[in-house]
């Protein structure tokens, strides 16, 4: 892994003894993304979790927020510091995730933070022209 996620796997392995309940934290905090329970992940995140935790595919918290709709979920992880524009192991940004499910208020929000459209394989562009998310083409200009 490259520039500045924090693998929570290496994060959990390097306690010994604690992998297991670094693992399950790490579980409950991903699917807070995925559920956009950002009262649960505030407070971690205030904490000291990194923002930019990820997954053994590379997704981040945030891209799991966005690519399931949680544009309140996506500025907070924003405000703690995620990347707006690190992609997954497979390319993909969290505002192609945004547009590939036709989440206007999410690409707003990535917009809005500096994600670039044409980031990414397919890029946000791609996605919206391919399921024709005329919305979020707008917003892309």
């Amino acid at each position: 892994m490259t520039g500045n996620t924090t693998p929570v796997y290496a994060a959990a392995k390097s306690t010994e003894g604690h992998d297991d309940d670094a693992l399950a934290l790490a579980h409950t905090l991903f699917q807070a993304a995925r559920e956009g329970d950002a009262a649960l992940l505030g407070p971690y995140l205030e904490a000291g979790v990194p923002a930019t935790m990820t997954n053994s595919a590379g997704d981040s918290l945030l891209m799991l927020a966005a690519y399931h709709g949680h544009a309140g979920t996506v500025q907070l992880l924003l405000q703690h510091g995620a990347d707006a524009n690190t992609a997954n192991d497979r390319g993909q940004t969290p505002l192609a995730g945004a547009a590939f499910k036709g989440y206007t208020d999410v690409a707003r929000v990535l917009l809005g933070a500096g994600a670039d459209p044409d980031a990414g394989a397919p890029s946000a562009r791609a996605a919206a022209q391919m399921f024709a998310r005329k919305e979020i083409l707008d917003l892309l200009g």
